[in-house]
């Protein structure tokens, strides 16, 4: 099985962050919560989380996957140099990354995206666009070992893609 790390930061979207959460963990993956906070809190405020890990302790050699939640957490998550460093590390090596809603925000900052295929929330596909990549309104977009999705209704589709990425 996987072992895949969830990256986030506080206000992170309940949805994005719980589903795949769940989702990997019922599959018998081992899934990592990993932010540079001791703590953090959901977007809705539904409730505080405690990370396995923090982002400064994470090495892409441990794991086969990592995933971006939306919210609000990526625009404070884009500022954490391990988790940019983490994200590259990732993609170089060929990895799954995954990134749903403005989780894309962080790949922009670790200047992952010029000339690939993304989506991501409406209101991120200037930034996207700008970054040099090419944005599609699709609800999963897979770009090699690249995986990006829109919003919390697209999650189904999201998770079977990061799926059928590890077993490939």
């Amino acid at each position: 099985m996987a072992r895949i790390a969830i990256l986030v930061h506080d206000r992170v979207e309940d949805d994005e962050f719980t589903f795949p959460l769940y989702y990997f963990k019922w599959r018998g993956h081992e899934v990592v919560v990993a932010s540079p906070l001791d703590e953090f809190g959901s977007k809705h405020g539904c409730r505080k989380w405690r990370p396995d890990v923090k982002t400064s302790d994470l090495r892409a050699s441990d794991f086969d996957a990592c995933i971006i939640p939306g919210g609000y957490s990526p625009d404070k998550l884009r500022l954490d140099e391990h988790t940019l460093k983490f994200v590259r590390e990732m993609l170089m090596a060929g990895k799954v990354v995954a990134a749903i809603c403005h989780g894309p925000q962080v790949l922009i900052s670790a200047k992952v995206v010029s000339g690939r295929k993304l989506t991501s929330a409406r209101q991120v596909r200037d930034d996207l666009v700008n970054a040099g990549a090419e944005w599609v309104d699709e609800p999963v977009v897979v770009d090699g070992n690249l995986i990006t999705s829109r919003y919390p209704i697209d999650l189904p589709g999201f998770v079977e893609a990061i799926e059928r990425a590890l077993t490939q």
